[in-house]
């Protein structure tokens, strides 16, 4: 099938889900353009921030679009091409990109707490207790699986021979390592890294200090992401795997408890302008791939490979908690309720916001799946993913992008150059939705761990009230998991535990819109599906991560998720006994 007609036809299903399904929902929610918003209302310069629509959205798409959509499909293509583009359109549509735009209305109807404060008022004090508790434990998994992949990827070499180049290249700085010469491909995402990271506060001094227009700061960001990158082709910064850990914790540390404006904002608006630039290139490129002829190359179905490779399984439950974030994200949730809903100002936002960065999100995941399945290959793609010794999926992303500018955008003289720096680019893009996401949701754990002090310990004493130390108390799990565990081992816990609180967020959507007399079926039905979906996973998990040989962190982990989530499930069930008796 060629590719070019696949990405048009994608085009076309996230259009009318956005024209039509969106505008439904925002009916069903009660959109109300004349309500004053918690921003507005109870602004106070650090957490409550009135922001502009597109400074918001590129926070919020940075934010929320991390390696999920990157790593999920492309982990994913084992199943085969038609199973995984089915999710990744229906699942958006009708149940990801609802989950978010509710989620976000939501929150600002409830002065924006989050989702977890939003349960208790439905479900009680232990509904909240048990949502809370699985969400900072999500939250914990994704910044430490984020950070593991973050830390690689800015360490990642690359043979020279794999981007098309000879060892006497003078296009990517390279070095020799075991006597083979390596591009330092993860050096020059470092050094974008970092000076991006130090242009953000500038950027939010000139968005909050100085009043600038947002459109020509978002021109000022976009010429700081090209000097970001010529600095990192110019002098990549080459570090111990390790080291970028630590560095990353110390960010991260910081960014969670300073005013949201001085790095964590602007830092997402900075970065965003790359993430843009990257999905047009892609799309571009995989039209000119159909336009060149490309089809893809993998099966359309192949579910028994799948169930064999470690890590993946029967299609169902494994290929939806696979693809996690490319159709379906319960930390979304977090994100829109926790730091998102504290800067709308207009409740029209919370659609373009909320439905719209979600099948942006889903965009990413169709370009990964066709770039991977069309322009890399499948002999490349399994080299490159699962092979012993393999790169990882991160890497294959990254040569696929490079393959797909070569063929959709370049020309047989330039291949070489043109496909290396394809990848570079491609790891550019894997770096900038990795961090962004890292520092949101260590944010919005410390939002929810202040939650939890609140409701179970009213009189709590000052140090719990401190923002630096409830973040200090989210950002010491996430190390000690970082250091001990890598992404693939991971994800398949992440996966189920991120679509298992996207079903309890909907839950609790349910039960807000019952309490007021609202149609509640187009987020109970996908509850439904979801809740099933991802209690079978999280005991499927358990069980293997049990059985010689397994990982026992893991098999911790899915047992408490699984337990949190069963727990939550039976106070919804309870709750609704006595709404119908009371009835």
């Amino acid at each position: 099938m060629n590719v070019g007609v696949v990405m048009l036809a994608s085009l076309v299903v996230l259009g009318l889900g956005f024209a039509v399904w969106s505008r439904r929902v925002a009916g069903w929610l009660g959109e109300d353009a004349t309500r004053t918003t918690p921003a507005v209302r109870l602004q106070d310069g650090v957490d409550f921030v009135p922001t502009h629509p597109l400074v918001l959205f590129g926070h919020h798409f940075a934010s929320i679009a991390a390696a999920g959509p990157i790593v999920g499909p492309a982990l994913a293509v084992s199943f085969g091409f038609v199973p995984v583009w089915l999710w990744l359109m229906l699942g958006v549509v009708f149940i990801g990109a609802v989950h978010d735009q509710t989620a976000l209305f939501l929150s600002m109807r409830e002065d924006g707490r989050s989702i977890a404060e939003i349960a208790r008022s439905t479900l009680g004090k232990a509904g909240f207790v048990g949502y809370a508790s699985f969400a900072i434990l999500l939250c914990v998994l994704v910044s430490a699986a984020f950070l593991d992949l973050t830390a690689k990827t800015l360490a990642s070499r690359l043979p020279v021979s794999a981007l098309g180049l000879t060892a006497d290249t003078t296009a990517i700085a390279t070095e020799v390592v075991d006597g083979v010469v390596m591009a330092r491909v993860g050096g020059i995402a470092s050094t974008s890294v970092v000076v991006v990271t130090l242009a953000a506060p500038l950027v939010g001094w000139l968005l909050y200090k100085r009043g600038a227009n947002p459109w020509w700061v978002s021109a000022f960001a976009a010429v700081i992401c090209v000097v970001a990158v010529g600095f990192g082709l110019a002098a990549p910064l080459q570090l111990d795997p390790a080291v970028w850990v630590s560095i990353v914790l110390g960010y991260t540390l910081l960014a969670g408890f300073i005013p949201v404006w001085v790095v964590l904002q602007p830092r997402d608006f900075v970065n965003v302008q790359l993430l843009y630039l990257g999905l047009v290139v892609m799309v571009l490129a995989l039209i000119g791939c159909g336009i060149n002829g490309v089809t893809l190359d993998v099966p359309a179905f192949s579910l028994e490979e799948a169930a064999a490779r470690p890590g993946l399984g029967e299609v169902w439950p494994f290929l939806f908690i696979t693809i996690a974030c490319g159709s379906v994200s319960g930390a979304h949730g977090l994100i829109a309720g926790g730091t998102t809903s504290k800067q709308v100002r207009d409740e029209r936002h919370a659609r373009w916001i909320g439905y719209g960065g979600m099948l942006l999100e889903s965009l990413l995941g169709v370009c990964v799946l066709l770039l991977i399945g069309g322009a890399l290959g499948k002999a490349a793609y399994d080299h490159a993913v699962w092979d012993e010794g393999a790169p990882g999926a991160g890497v294959a992303f990254a040569l696929a992008v490079g393959q797909g500018v070569f063929k959709g955008l370049g020309s047989p003289d330039g291949m070489p150059q043109i496909a290396a720096l394809g990848t570079v680019f491609g790891v550019l893009l894997l770096e900038g939705f990795l961090v962004t996401t890292i520092d949101t949701v260590v944010r919005l754990s410390r939002y929810l761990l202040e939650e939890v002090w609140a409701t179970m310990w009213p009189n709590r004493p000052a140090l719990l009230r401190n923002r630096v130390v409830n973040t200090m108390l989210v950002v010491g799990p996430v190390a000690a998991l970082a250091f001990t565990s890598g992404y693939k081992t991971i994800w398949p816990v992440f996966g189920a535990a991120n679509q298992l609180l996207a079903a309890l967020t909907l839950v609790a959507a349910s039960a807000w819109l019952a309490d007021r007399k609202r149609p509640w079926w187009f987020v109970g039905v996908p509850a439904a599906l979801m809740s099933a979906t991802t209690v079978y996973a999280l005991g499927s998990i358990l069980v293997r991560e049990l059985a010689p040989g397994g990982a026992r962190g893991v098999a911790a982990a899915a047992a408490v998720l699984l337990a949190l989530g069963v727990a939550v499930g039976a106070v919804v069930l309870r709750r609704a006994t006595q709404r119908t008796a009371a009835a």
